[in-house]
């Protein structure tokens, strides 16, 4: 695998105590008690707590045993919340001093709003160039910077059917807090209806999607975070099963990203339906960022890329023209994914 190398040890064991100390924490601000919610076959926990005489829900996470561990210790969490802090804190100063990507303030401090808020408690999950990032302290590799050029982009993508399904919503809608931040919406087609959201004071843009499941691509709502978003076709792939992800902003930031190995399918079936053209600077740069995945892949996680491919190509004959067109591109790709 020439071009790739990796952090030390000492930092890829720095970044996953990160995680789960951020993950902790997600548990450990509860109000009130733990509650099971069983919907449409799934299973759900909530935070039941009482304002006045109203009972009120807050959305934790879909049930896991990993989850179910951390509420029956989540008064021991609660204590323990300043020591983690500090914890937290360090941990981030040995990642900086191991050469892990800096955060700039306005990406950090505007993903912390967001965080804070629920929008990756609620299902929302990073994707695009931040969420290829993000891959640095789950892998474990060192990128170059040119590998990891900023766009001033930060895409967020939900399933519309689980915003409806949570029963819970960010507090105020998103709106209001991309207006804090001084955020207006992009004009589009439909006035009324935004989903792309430019900050006055700077370049920073953020986008919202969601899966397209008819012909067409709409403009669709998602409830959970008060917010209108692009529906897009072959999304659903990239979204299923998401992983959570730790941000390197003052003591870290809990977020949600795609599975590495899904991201490195996705977008070599994205890099062949930009409006641009196939071979266009975007369509280059979605190649490019598939094979280094897919080259760290096929060394340490080669089971879970095969899987991803398999289920590409199973799901019918569109996908499988939009991936063998851009599976052509790259020499020698075709042979070595089929040799998983």
């Amino acid at each position: 695998m020439a071009g790739i190398t990796y952090h030390s040890s000492l930092a890829h064991s720095a970044y996953h105590d990160l995680l789960n100390a951020l993950r902790d924490e997600r548990v450990s601000d509860l109000r009130g008690a733990p509650t099971r919610v069983e919907r449409n076959g799934r299973v759900y926990w909530y935070d039941s707590y009482r304002v006045g005489t109203e009972v009120k829900k807050a959305y934790i996470g879909e049930d896991s045993p990993q989850l179910r561990e951390r509420l029956e210790r989540a008064a021991a969490l609660k204590a323990a919340a300043a020591e983690r802090r500090s914890h937290r804190t360090r941990l981030i100063r040995i990642l900086r001093a191991e050469g892990f990507l800096p955060i700039d303030a306005a990406t950090g401090g505007l993903v912390a709003a967001l965080a804070s808020a629920g929008v990756f408690r609620l299902g929302g999950t990073i994707v695009g160039t931040l969420a290829f990032r993000l891959y640095e302290g789950e892998l474990g590799i060192r990128y170059r910077l040119d590998e990891v050029a900023q766009t001033n982009d930060i895409d967020i993508a939900s399933f519309e059917r689980l915003s409806l399904a949570l029963q819970d919503m960010v507090e105020g809608g998103l709106p209001k807090l991309l207006g804090d931040f001084s955020f207006e919406p992009v004009p589009g087609l439909d006035r009324h209806r935004s989903w792309r959201w430019r900050q006055s004071r700077s370049d920073l843009l953020i986008e919202f999607l969601t899966p397209s499941f008819a012909e067409t691509e709409e403009i669709r709502p998602l409830q959970a975070l008060g917010i209108d978003a692009q529906s897009l076709h072959y999304l659903s792939f990239l979204l299923a099963e998401p992983i959570p992800a730790a941000l390197g902003y003052r003591n870290g930031v809990l977020v949600q990203i795609p599975r590495p190995e899904r991201f490195a399918i996705h977008k070599l079936i994205v890099s062949d339906r930009r409006r641009e053209g196939a071979d266009s600077l975007k369509s280059i740069k979605d190649r490019r960022q598939a094979m280094f995945l897919i080259d760290v892949l096929a060394r340490d996680r080669p089971d879970e890329l095969r899987e991803a491919y398999q289920d590409a190509l199973s799901r019918g004959p569109r996908w499988r023209e939009r991936l063998g067109s851009a599976v052509a591109r790259v020499a020698g790709l075709s042979a070595r994914l089929d040799g998983l």
